[in-house]
């Protein structure tokens, strides 16, 4: 992979990772075009290792937030008084949360790097979550805030984090879906997308590090892409954030189904092949 290549892949991972468009499916889509092997264990694992970069975004975007909570964790772990205390509850809830998608993940890793990156497969993740986005968006009340969230909120919403291991259909797109539909203001759902993001794509970054190391690729181009991710998606949550509390999701379902179906005519008439 050449330097140049590897900027391009950490501007689309920093772009699209917490966007509901699927980081993943824009990746494939990316490397293929870019006439790197997708079905490469190198580039799978450089696709996973550079979220690393958007991760270290969001740790320094919400560094105080985390801090607070962290801090908050500890002590109640030891102390019954600090227990009732929210931030306690919270960090527990992102732990549990994150369990399913390490689970599920683990164990379908040979799916998930194999024959789920077609682009067929993410095609058709881009146009049927579309659907799912359009539901929630209708569905939802928006009647809760981040205080009123419960342990059932989180491993429902955990659960729903796991159906982003196929690409297309976005991690992003899939847990604020699914808090809308737990009733969930925009704001809310999407903040605790962030924090469940944490463990999950640090957890897969470092699982897949020595596999980018071993592999095909240079440091230097796995240290690129993860540096230009970190700055693109620092910029990313924050035009998020504002974003959601004034706009629906719905907005971003337009781009996803317009991009499915140019890839499945792009597909059908043999401009591109699918792996």
């Amino acid at each position: 992979m050449e330097i140049w290549e590897a900027v391009i892949l950490g501007i689309v991972e920093g772009i699209t990772e917490f966007l509901p468009v699927s980081s993943t499916g824009h990746l494939t889509v990316t490397e293929k075009l870019l006439g790197l092997p997708v079905d490469d264990p190198a580039i799978t694992a450089f696709t996973v290792v550079i979220q690393i970069g958007a991760i270290a975004a969001v740790l320094f975007y919400f560094w105080s937030d985390i801090a607070r909570i962290t801090v908050a964790w500890f002590r109640g772990l030891f102390r019954r008084e600090y227990r009732d205390d929210y931030d306690y509850r919270f960090g527990w809830y992102v732990i549990a949360g994150s369990i399913p998608i390490g689970i599920v993940g683990l164990l379908g890793e040979g799916l998930i790097t194999g024959p789920l990156r077609s682009l067929w497969f993410v095609a058709g993740a881009l146009i049927v979550w579309s659907g799912v986005m359009i539901f929630a968006e209708r569905a939802a009340t928006h009647q809760r805030g981040e205080k009123e969230l419960t342990l059932t909120d989180t491993v429902i919403i955990g659960l729903a984090q796991c159906l982003a291991l196929i690409p297309g259909v976005s991690r992003s797109g899939a847990t604020i879906s699914m808090g809308l539909l737990r009733d969930l203001d925009r704001v809310t759902a999407t903040r605790l997308s962030f924090f469940l993001s944490i463990p999950a794509l640090t957890a897969a970054g470092l699982y897949q590090l020595p596999e980018a190391l071993n592999g095909s690729l240079e440091l230097t181009s796995l240290i690129v892409g993860t540096v230009v991710s970190f700055i693109v998606a620092y910029a990313s949550v924050a035009w998020l954030l504002k974003f959601v509390a004034r706009h629906s999701i719905v907005t971003f379902v337009w781009y996803r189904v317009i991009l499915g179906l140019v890839l499945m005519v792009l597909l059908a008439t043999g401009v591109i092949s699918a792996t």
